[in-house]
């Protein structure tokens, strides 16, 4: 993202109208989106809130009157991609469609359009010591990969699965498959030669579904 050396006052008083709503929002969606990268590029513990502020172009002091401390800033960070994939899938509970290549397109879109959420996770969650794995695993795990076997039992119990398929080891088999290819991108990439691009999503889902089609359902 562009430097700049401008900085940005921290409001004072209520904001009246809708031009002063979207301005703040333009803002923090600001913060957000350096903080997303330089905490995924970095790591936590090497990005300051002095770093995010000079790189997004604000007062640091911005930053905490929005979001607390850097702590609730990266808890902000993966709320914003990761809540409407819980939403997505809490859905599934009350649909019909709860296959298992539904639920890989889901994961697959989620990581195609976030690509720096897989990362950020690896770094700050799935490692031992992760700033976020407490969080993650109490408030967002839940309602993430820890909803997917009660929707594989049930796909189980319909007939749509395989009756030797464990519903547990299932979902995590299907993170496995959808996730990891956007963590091992930096690598995927040039060695591998995948893209990354919209075809090569496509091509991506494409084999992804078909390879959890083959070895779960019927």
């Amino acid at each position: 993202m562009k430097h700049t050396n401008q900085k940005t006052a921290v409001p004072t008083g209520r904001p009246r109208g809708r031009p002063v709503e979207t301005g703040q929002q333009n803002l923090k969606t600001q913060i957000l989106d350096t903080a997303e990268q330089l905490f995924t590029d970095l790591g936590y513990a090497a990005t300051s809130i002095r770093r995010i502020a000079d790189t997004a172009g604000v007062n640091p002091a911005l930053i905490h009157y929005y979001f607390g401390n850097k702590h609730l800033l990266l808890q902000s960070v993966l709320e914003r991609s990761l809540q409407p994939m819980a939403e997505a899938i809490a859905s599934l509970k009350d649909g019909t469609d709860a296959s298992v290549q539904h639920i890989a397109c889901l994961l697959i879109a989620m990581a195609a359009k976030h690509p720096n959420i897989p990362r950020l996770l690896a770094r700050e969650v799935f490692l031992p010591g992760g700033e976020m794995q407490d969080y993650f695993i109490n408030n967002l795990a839940p309602k993430l990969g820890g909803a997917l076997p009660a929707l594989l039992e049930r796909e189980k119990s319909a007939g749509r699965i395989r009756h030797d398929a464990d519903p547990v080891i299932s979902a995590l088999m299907i993170i496995a498959v959808c996730v990891f290819p956007f963590i091992a991108r930096a690598l995927a990439e040039p060695v591998l030669g995948v893209e990354f691009d919209a075809d090569g999503v496509e091509k991506l889902t494409h084999n992804a579904t078909q390879l959890l089609k083959r070895g779960l359902t019927i």
